[in-house]
């Protein structure tokens, strides 16, 4: 049975622990040398034109919300220079993880946020995403947490306030009954649209899909996963 679309929620309480292992000493130096060279000063009003927090000059902006062991992030950054990528983060332990990769490839495209993506959707400016990508969430499986999901009516209105019309929302959840909730949340939100018109549009990986660990453990426990895009109208 699909969920019904939870009311409007507020913003805190979408992630649980913020730290695993202890950090090794190269990654406790990323952390305290080269995040703060990437991170975003939320203190500061936003750029109108996103462009200008890359030191490239992208045709394009995309938003990773929690980008896990950022395996997704650098392959996109990289496979797409023309991209700026903003991800977001909350767990240090994958944000380090991220850092090295970034510190590793080179990658000039990315910019990064250690905290609850919704304060960096309050903070970007009207219009400016071209697509906001919320890859394997936690799924908050016990009804009573369910309000902790980040997909809500608060988090679509904020999509639909940053993303640009024509915009993507792509979800994809080995998780029946939390993609079961986003198609329900979506459906009943007028600024978005399932771009699906069959099964295996959904059921087939966006293209050039690289995986991820969270996939590769689904696969492995016999799940399938689902991976929705929505358009913004």
């Amino acid at each position: 049975m699909t969920e019904q679309p939870h009311p409007t929620r507020a913003t805190e309480a979408f992630f649980g622990r913020r730290k695993g292992k202890p950090l090794r000493e190269a990654q406790a130096r990323r952390l305290d040398e080269v995040l703060p060279t990437l991170a975003l000063d939320l203190s500061q009003p936003a750029p109108e034109r996103l462009a200008a927090l890359f030191s490239v000059d992208p045709q394009r902006i995309r938003l990773e919300i929690g980008f896990g062991g950022g395996e997704h992030l650098i392959h996109r950054a990289v496979e797409n220079p023309q991209t700026g990528f903003i991800g977001v983060e909350p767990f240090v332990n994958s944000m380090a993880k991220l850092v090295g990769r970034i510190e590793e490839t080179g990658a000039r495209n990315i910019r990064l946020h250690d905290n609850d993506a919704m304060q960096v959707l309050d903070w970007l400016p009207p219009a400016s995403i071209d697509q906001v990508d919320l890859l394997y969430p936690d799924p908050w499986p016990k009804k009573k947490h369910w309000k902790r999901r980040f997909v809500s009516r608060a988090s679509l209105d904020r999509f639909a306030r940053v993303v640009k019309p024509g915009g993507l929302f792509c979800f994809a959840s080995d998780i029946d009954t939390y993609v079961n909730w986003t198609l329900a949340h979506c459906a009943a939100h007028p600024a978005f649209e399932w771009t699906a018109d069959n099964a295996a549009d959904w059921l087939t990986p966006f293209a050039g899909w690289p995986g991820t660990r969270y996939e590769a453990k689904a696969k492995r426990e016999g799940r399938s996963s689902a991976y929705l895009t929505f358009r913004r109208a």
